[in-house]
């Protein structure tokens, strides 16, 4: 794949991110649960927008995931979506606004929300 391509995919996905970002933000009621997705590795954060602080995270580097051993990305994107809501619930968040980060709504994006929700988050 050419330099070029690939500047092009990030400049179209910032360009997504911020037309989103311009309509979301996390309120200390409701806070923005944010997804970043790499080639490899995934993580999410739920933010107070109006502090600015980071109230909960989790990723797929951490240790609870190479305990479970090989999986594939979606399943590990599923686990994750377990993972903050258990962390969110445990903090006293139960409802967020889900900010995608400029990636299709499908596949590990996808996954990792219904996941989410099936654990006890309302978005």
């Amino acid at each position: 794949m050419s330099k070029l391509v690939v500047k092009k995919s990030a400049e179209g996905r910032g360009r997504r991110r911020k037309r989103i970002r311009k309509k979301i933000s996390g309120r200390p009621g409701r806070p923005r649960l944010s997804v970043f997705r790499g080639n490899r590795n995934m993580s999410c954060q739920v933010i107070d927008d109006e502090r600015g602080v980071t109230l909960v995270s989790a990723s797929t580097l951490e240790t609870e995931f190479r305990d479970r051993g090989r999986m594939k990305k979606t399943e590990a994107a599923e686990f994750l979506g377990a993972m903050i809501a258990k962390r969110s619930l445990d903090k006293g968040v139960t409802t967020v606004v889900f900010d995608r980060g400029g990636y299709k709504y499908h596949g590990r994006v996808k996954a990792l929300a219904d996941s989410a929700r099936e654990n006890g988050l309302t978005f």
